[in-house]
C-alpha cells in the first residue's frame, strides 16, 4: 500500500469520526418536549408527574431517566415503572401498587388478633408492597418471641379483589412454646446450681409452671439474669464476680432451649477498713460515719455500699451541701482478700433541674408520677435522689418499666430529667377457691383496680363464700389525698359467720369504715380510722350458755382507732429478714351502743440464721376493758386458738361455759410463737418448706357475773409442732400438726390444720 493511500485513509477516518461525534453531541443536547403518562387507575397523572422529580425542558439523557426511576419507585406506590423515550417525548408507563382492603390473622390462638394488629404498620386503605408486608412478618416474629414461641411461622397471603384491591392474610402456625429445658453453670465453686437458678428470674420449665411465663426463653429477660447474678455475687463479698459468657443453644427441633452461665467467682473479701475523704470546707467528715451501714470486718456488700452512699447524701442535704457527689473507691488486697471501701466527697458545680419531662404515660397522669420524685424543678441536681426516684416510681407497679436520665438544659447550670415509662395493665381480676379447717370449703371472687382512672386511685370490689363465712367489701384508697402524702379511704362491709361449733350463735356484721394514713419517718406510718357498723347476734342456739343468750339482738358500734406500724422486712409476702411492729387502740362510745377502750401491741422478727433457714419470733398482747357499768359484749372480745395459736381449735382455749361447751371470749390476751422455717432437701424453685413451730399464750378475764359452770383462767397454754408449706402454682397450701403439752380440761385441742386457698 503506498504512502498516499495510507494517508488519504487516516483523513477518511478523521472526517467519519468528527460526523459520528457531532451527530452524538446533538442527540445528548435533546431535551423533553413532552412527558406522557400511561397505565394509571387509582392515581391522577398529575400526582405521578409531581413524583417524578423530572420536568419538560430536562436534558433527556441517562441521568435523568435514571432520577425518574428513582423517584418513582421510591414513593411504594408502584410496583413496576418503565420509561420509553420517542424523539423528544418520555412515555412513562406505571403499575400501579394495589390497596389493602382487609387484614386477617389465621391461625393465632395464643396471641390475641388485637394485639398482632396493633404492632403490624399496615393498615386498610394502606398501598400494599412487599418490603412492608416483610417489615411486619419481622415484628409479628418479635411478638411471638417475646412469648417463647421460636418455631412460629408466619406466611403472607394475597387475596386479589376488582379494583386493584387485596386482602392481606396472615397465615400462622404458633408451633409449641419454646421452653427452657435446662439451666446450667460453669465455674460456680462456691454456690450450686440449684442456688444461682434461683437467684435469676428464668426457669426450668416444670409441670407446675404453666401460670406463669418464667421457664420461656427471653432475650432480654437473658440479660436482665446477668444483672441478677452480678449483684448477688457483690452482695456476697465477690467483688471481682464476671460473668465470662451467656449463652442460650436452641434445639434441633426448636422446641427447647439450653441456657449455659459461664461465671469467673474470684476469691471473697472482707472489708478491712472505711475512709471517708471529704473535700467540703467547714465540714466534719466523722459526722457520716453514723451514716454507714456496713462495719470492718464484714463481708463486702455492694447493696450496702449503696445504701451507705444514699444515707450519706440525705445526711449532706440535711446539713446544707446539696452539690456533692459521693464516689466510693475499692481498694483490693487480693493477697489478703480484704478491701478497703474510700468514700471519696467533692462538691460538684452548682446544677439546678430546669424541667422533668415525663414520656410514655398514654393512661396514668403526669401528676401520680411526679409526686413520686423526690426532687421538683428548681431542686438542686442530686443523683441520689434521682436514682431514688427511678425507684419510686418503679415500686408503684403500674409500670413494665421506668427510667429517669438527665441532659443538658438551656444553660450550663441547668439539666432537664427525661422519665420514660411503659404502662402496664393494673386491673385484677381474681377467683379463689380453697380450703380452711376453720371455715372449711371456700370460693371468692374480687376485682381490683390500682390505678383508677389513671390518678393511682385503689379500687376493690371482693366477694368470699364459705361454708362458716360470707363476706362482701367494697374498699376505696386515694394515696394522695389533698396532693400530700396523705392517704385516704372509705370501706364498706357486710359479713355474716356461723358460730355454732364454738359457742352456739350466729354473727351478722355490716358497716363501714373511713380511714387516713400518713408516713411518721421512711419506715413508721400512722393509720386513723372512723368504723361504724350494726352487730347482730342472731339464731342462738336453745342449748347455748345463758351469758350469750342474754346478748341476742343488735347493737350499733362507732369507734375510732389508729394503728401505728414498723416495717423494715426484706419482703412483704416471703420475709426473711426484719421487724414489722404494730400498735393498735380503739375507743367506742362516739353514739352507738358499745363503749369501750381496746389496745394491741405486737412485733414479728424474721432473722436468717443460715442460707434458707429462717427464724421468727412473735409476740402480741391486748386488752379491752368496757366504760362505764356496760359489760363487754362477746362480738367485742378476744378469741385464741386456730391460726393464732396452733393445736386448739378455734376459740378452744379461754372462758368457757363448760356446762354448754360454748366458748365465751376473754378481755385480756397474750400469745408468742417461736418457729424455724428449712429446706427439706427439694429444689427450691419448688417451694416446699418444712416448719418447726412452739406457740404460747393465754385469754383470760370474762367480766360477766361469776357462774360454777364458767371457767376462766389466765394459765399459761403451750403448743409445739410441725408443718410444711408449698408455695404451689394454685396458691399456698400449708398442713401444720401441733400438740399442746400445757392446756387444761376445758380447752378443746386441734391436731391438724389445713389451709388451702388459690388465685388464677
Amino acid at each position: 500500500m503506498s504512502l498516499h493511500t495510507i494517508l488519504r485513509f487516516f483523513c477518511l477516518t478523521l472526517v467519519g469520526f468528527g460526523v459520528l461525534t457531532a451527530s452524538t453531541n446533538a442527540n445528548a443536547q435533546q431535551t423533553i418536549r413532552e412527558i406522557q403518562v400511561k397505565g394509571v387507575e387509582r392515581i391522577e397523572p398529575a400526582t405521578v408527574l409531581t413524583y417524578l422529580d423530572v420536568r419538560v425542558g430536562d436534558p433527556m439523557n441517562r441521568e435523568t431517566l435514571n432520577r425518574a426511576l428513582k423517584s418513582l419507585f421510591a414513593t411504594g406506590l408502584f410496583a413496576d415503572v418503565s420509561l420509553r423515550q420517542s424523539d423528544r417525548i418520555l412515555e412513562v408507563t406505571v403499575l400501579e401498587n394495589p390497596v389493602i382492603s382487609q387484614i386477617e390473622f389465621e391461625g393465632n390462638d395464643a396471641i390475641e388478633d388485637e394485639q398482632l394488629r396493633a404492632e403490624v404498620q399496615l393498615r386498610p386503605r394502606n398501598v400494599f408492597t412487599r418490603t412492608r408486608v416483610q417489615s411486619d412478618v419481622n415484628r409479628l416474629f418479635q411478638i411471638y418471641q417475646r412469648n417463647g414461641r421460636f418455631s412460629a411461622t408466619i406466611e403472607p397471603k394475597i387475596i386479589k379483589l376488582d379494583q386493584n384491591r387485596v386482602n392481606l392474610v396472615f397465615e400462622i402456625n404458633e408451633g409449641p412454646v419454646t421452653e427452657i429445658k435446662s439451666i446450667r453453670f460453669v465455674g460456680n465453686d462456691r454456690y450450686d446450681d440449684d442456688k444461682l437458678r434461683s437467684v435469676i428470674s428464668s426457669s426450668e420449665t416444670r409441670w407446675y409452671r404453666f401460670l406463669n411465663n418464667d421457664d420461656r426463653y427471653d432475650p432480654d429477660r437473658l440479660g436482665f439474669d446477668q444483672e441478677l447474678l452480678r449483684r448477688f455475687y457483690l452482695s456476697q463479698g465477690y467483688a471481682d464476680f464476671r460473668i465470662v459468657t451467656a449463652n442460650a443453644e436452641l434445639s434441633n427441633t426448636r422446641e427447647h432451649f439450653f441456657l449455659t452461665f459461664t461465671v469467673d467467682e474470684g476469691p471473697r473479701y472482707r472489708v478491712n477498713e472505711i475512709t471517708v475523704n471529704s473535700a467540703l470546707r467547714n465540714f466534719d467528715k466523722d459526722a457520716l460515719l453514723p451514716s454507714i451501714t456496713f462495719e470492718a470486718g464484714d463481708w463486702y456488700d455492694a447493696d450496702e455500699v449503696t445504701s451507705s452512699i444514699d444515707n450519706m447524701t440525705d445526711e449532706l442535704g440535711n446539713r446544707q451541701f446539696a452539690f456533692v457527689n459521693i464516689r466510693p473507691d475499692i481498694r483490693r488486697n487480693r493477697a489478703e482478700k480484704t478491701l478497703e471501701v474510700v468514700f471519696n466527697i467533692n462538691e460538684t458545680p452548682r446544677v439546678f433541674v430546669e424541667r422533668i419531662d415525663i414520656q410514655g404515660n398514654v393512661r396514668t397522669l403526669d401528676k401520680v408520677i411526679r409526686r413520686e420524685m423526690d426532687v421538683v424543678e428548681g431542686d438542686p441536681f442530686n443523683r441520689s435522689k434521682i436514682a431514688k426516684s427511678e425507684r419510686n416510681v418503679n415500686n408503684l407497679g403500674y409500670f413494665e418499666s421506668a427510667t429517669v436520665t438527665a441532659r443538658r438544659g438551656s444553660a450550663p447550670d441547668r439539666t432537664v430529667l427525661d422519665v420514660e415509662v411503659s404502662e402496664q395493665s393494673t386491673g385484677e381480676l381474681s377467683i379463689g377457691a380453697g380450703f380452711s379447717t376453720s371455715e372449711g370449703a371456700l370460693a371468692d371472687f374480687s376485682i381490683r383496680e390500682r390505678n383508677f382512672l389513671g390518678k393511682g386511685q385503689d379500687l376493690l370490689l371482693s366477694s368470699t363464700l364459705a361454708s362458716e363465712r360470707t363476706e362482701f367489701n367494697f374498699s376505696f384508697t386515694e394515696p394522695y389525698f389533698l396532693n400530700r402524702d396523705l392517704l385516704a379511704g372509705f370501706d364498706a362491709f357486710h359479713v355474716t359467720r356461723d358460730l355454732q361449733d364454738e359457742s352456739s350463735y350466729d354473727q351478722r356484721r355490716s358497716g363501714g369504715a373511713l380511714r387516713m394514713g400518713y408516713p411518721l419517718s421512711e419506715k413508721w406510718r400512722q393509720v386513723l380510722r372512723y368504723r361504724l357498723e350494726r352487730n347482730d347476734i342472731t339464731d342462738i342456739s336453745e342449748n347455748a350458755s345463758r351469758f350469750i343468750r342474754d346478748q341476742e339482738g343488735q347493737r350499733i358500734t362507732s369507734a375510732i382507732s389508729q394503728r401505728i406500724t414498723f416495717d423494715d422486712r426484706d419482703s412483704i409476702l416471703f420475709p426473711t429478714n426484719g421487724l414489722w411492729g404494730w400498735f393498735d387502740t380503739e375507743f367506742a362510745g362516739l353514739g352507738g351502743d358499745a363503749t369501750y377502750v381496746s389496745s394491741k401491741v405486737g412485733a414479728s422478727y424474721f432473722y436468717p440464721i443460715a442460707d434458707r433457714w429462717v427464724f421468727n419470733l412473735l409476740g402480741e398482747g391486748g386488752g379491752i376493758t368496757a366504760i362505764g357499768d356496760d359489760d363487754i359484749q362477746i362480738n367485742e372480745r378476744y378469741f385464741l386458738g386456730g391460726n393464732n395459736l396452733r393445736g386448739f381449735e378455734s376459740g378452744g382455749l379461754g372462758p368457757r361455759d363448760i356446762a354448754t361447751d360454748d366458748a365465751l371470749g376473754g378481755n385480756l390476751f397474750y400469745r408468742a410463737s417461736a418457729e424455724l422455717s428449712f429446706p427439706l432437701g427439694l429444689p427450691e424453685e419448688l417451694g416446699i418448706r418444712g416448719h418447726a413451730f412452739n406457740d404460747i399464750g393465754s385469754l383470760w378475764d370474762l367480766d360477766s357475773e361469776s357462774s360454777p359452770s364458767v371457767k376462766d383462767t389466765a394459765s399459761l397454754r403451750a403448743s409445739a409442732g410441725l408443718g410444711i408449706s408449698w408455695r404451689s402454682p394454685f396458691g399456698p397450701i400449708r398442713v401444720d400438726y401441733a400438740v399442746p403439752y400445757l392446756e387444761e380440761d376445758f380447752d378443746k385441742d386441734e391436731s391438724f390444720r389445713f389451709n388451702f386457698g388459690t388465685r388464677f
